[in-house]
């Protein structure tokens, strides 16, 4: 391509969708450095896109480019600082101090061996004016907790700031790599030191060399290899020695030696040595914290930010005016924290389409659609899913929130559910969450089911709803059915077909206190009634109304659900008395009066019972009781 050689450099424009601008001197792409590679797995795990700019061209054009977007400085010695009282009046931003920038040096020490005297930079020009711009931060991130102290030493008004240790930051592909080396290297006779070679005054190559020699131990200088060859070797050595000549913040290379078994020799100048996450035999502490960094950022930033990233919530109908559902307060209640809500209805003939119509003319983000399906088909089952589906591709909000036409959230949890879209957790897609369902009223809350379901996940193209491929199966005539074990609206990988996995809240202990409950311990109902109202004080969730009329629900399984599992899994069942889990005889058999009989018997003698087996009334299942309320949305009605 032709360049001109009397034109400038091509102008720089930050892209629209970003809404985060990183400074830096250099990135990874320009030098594989300590603190490129801190920037990098930063960047690399932000939840919103990043735009990277040099320092050396920040300009005025480009902060009133960026005034809306929110900074992030990170080295930026190259920066012209006369540009610095336009960012601290003009910008929102957050810095992240790798070394000693109010050092003209940007390290006391080395500050006295260039010019034989103390660093007074602090009280210069420029130290004033990196410590004002530190100030006007909304928050000050550091290496070690030794480099935050000296500079509350200098500027002690920077204690006053939103401040927090960070350390050195590393990648998902580091840890896997360093497990890997471990692995590789078990039985391997470690041998040997290693000395890193850099020519920097400050990283000490030649006082580590000489301690080597005069300890007589075997040693290799490592310098100019790639960063991969480095792990390696580390992997296989003895030791690793660091005897740096000033601060210096938070070596990687320190902490990658201790996570590959590596003995350290170190003096005080290597300064987070002494930290509790680093002084420790115990490598997962070590590992632990160091994993948490991109998150523990990042969650911060957001905060810093005012971050409210958009929420879509989707459901689907059919017929449920007929159904009975409280369909309307359940859209009602996605209106109520939701960006958009989008509702696709399969074909209801019952009203419902028109009367989304009409909520939807009134109310400008609720979106509804119409996907008629063929519900008379043999596999018509297999719908739910594909509506499912549809009505989650339609969503465009950052994160959405599923739920069905028989589920409402109660209000209080409507700013729960923004806080914590805000703040979801950066390596999940799914996140499972609380369900109350109601027996027979407001007054029974059952336990005999888990108390949670797949709930909020990122809007991420490769999400979507269905059968999981492992229980996919064909007829005879080619269509597609399920082997039990799925309701066939799974979270599943749209190409392989896998389930999505999920963040959750329950756990194996809190399960088997749950079955002991349920099988009659009392001291277990106790525990589990206790964890159970902290949770839903807690995390949000949906109150399920499935089973607050039991004898509507009765009425649908006699009519649709016992025809919906047929379709699904494709099995032939007889109506006979064996078949029915309500009643001792054939579903053309029974009478309204009968249902509505068995409805208010379970009602007030049951406090739930899963229809995989016949009722039974010697054994009543145990239920809970909240305080909290019922939604207003269902009082009100």
């Amino acid at each position: 391509m032709f360049i001109n050689p009397f034109e400038g450099p091509p102008s720089i424009v930050i892209p629209d969708d970003c809404n985060i601008v990183f400074v830096s001197d250099m990135f990874l792409d320009d030098y594989t450095g300590g603190a490129e590679l801190t920037t990098e797995a930063l960047i690399q795990s932000s939840p919103v896109p990043v735009f990277k700019l040099h320092s050396k061209d920040v300009t005025m054009e480009l902060l009133e480019q960026g005034v809306q977007r929110y900074w992030i400085f990170g080295n930026f010695a190259s920066m012209n600082t006369e540009l610095v009282p336009s960012i601290v009046a003009n910008l929102r931003y957050s810095i992240l101090e790798y070394d000693y920038k109010y050092c003209r040096y940007r390290s006391p020490e080395k500050h006295v061996s260039a010019e034989q005297r103390p660093c007074g930079c602090q009280n210069e020009m420029h130290g004033k004016l990196v410590s004002a711009f530190y100030h006007a931060a909304k928050s000050l991130w550091w290496m070690s907790e030794k480099q935050q102290q000296r500079y509350f030493d200098m500027f002690p008004f920077l204690a006053d700031n939103n401040n927090t240790v960070l350390s050195s930051v590393f990648d998902d592909e580091f840890f896997v790599t360093v497990k890997a080396l471990r692995h590789k290297h078990q039985s391997t006779d470690k041998s040997g030191w290693i000395v890193l070679g850099s020519p920097s005054w400050i990283k000490g190559a030649d006082a580590a060399t000489k301690w080597c020699q005069e300890t007589a131990r075997e040693y290799e200088v490592v310098w100019g290899l790639e960063y991969d060859q480095v792990l390696e070797k580390l992997a296989q050595a003895e030791g690793f020695v660091y005897l740096p000549e000033g601060g210096d913040t938070c070596p990687r290379m320190v902490i990658e030696a201790k996570l590959l078994g590596c003995q350290l020799h170190l003096n005080q100048n290597v300064q987070h040595a002494t930290e509790i996450w680093f002084d420790t035999d115990d490598m997962f502490d070590t590992e632990a914290y160091l994993y948490a960094a991109r998150e523990r950022f990042w969650n911060a930033i957001k905060q810093d930010m005012n971050y409210h990233p958009t929420i879509s919530g989707y459901t689907t109908t059919l017929n449920c005016d007929d159904n009975l559902y409280p369909w309307r307060q359940s859209i009602g209640s996605l209106l109520g924290f939701c960006d958009e809500v989008v509702v696709v209805d399969g074909g209801s003939t019952d009203g419902t389409w028109e009367k989304l119509q009409e909520m939807a003319s009134g109310d400008s983000r609720l979106n509804v659609h119409q996907v008629a399906r063929d519900w008379e088909s043999e596999r018509f089952a297999v719908f739910d899913g594909a509506q499912k589906a549809e009505a989650r591709s339609r969503c465009t909000g950052e994160y959405c929130w599923q739920q069905d036409a028989d589920e409402v959230v109660h209000e209080d949890d409507y700013g729960k559910i923004v806080n914590l879209v805000a703040n979801f957790p950066q390596h999940a897609d799914l996140m499972s969450l609380p369900v109350i369902e109601y027996w027979g009223g407001p007054d029974k809350v059952r336990m005999d089911i888990n108390p949670w379901k797949w709930r909020l996940s990122r809007n991420a193209d490769y999400i979507t709803h269905g059968i999981p491929a492992h229980f996919r199966q064909v007829d005879d005539t080619g269509n597609t059915y399920s082997s039990p074990g799925t309701d066939g609206c799974d979270y599943i990988h749209i190409e392989p077909g896998e389930p999505v996995p999920h963040l959750s809240f329950y756990t194996e202990n809190v399960h088997g206190c749950r079955l002991a409950a349920l099988g009659g311990n009392d001291e277990a109902f106790e525990q589990y009634a206790r964890w159970f109202s902290s949770l839903v004080d807690t995390l949000p969730g949906v109150h399920h109304y499935s089973w607050y009329d039991i004898e509507r629900k009765i009425r649908t399984y006699k009519n649709y659900w016992s025809k919906h599992w047929q379709s699904l899994y494709n099995i032939e069942q007889d109506d006979t008395p064996e078949n029915n889990m309500f009643f001792d005889a054939c579903w053309s058999d029974v009478t309204d009066q009968d249902i509505s009989n068995m409805a208010s018997r379970l009602e007030n003698e049951m406090g739930g019972w899963i229809f995989h087996n016949k009722v039974d009334f010697t054994t009543p299942t145990p239920h809970l009781t909240l305080e909290r309320g019922q939604p207003t949305i269902m009082c009100d009605d």
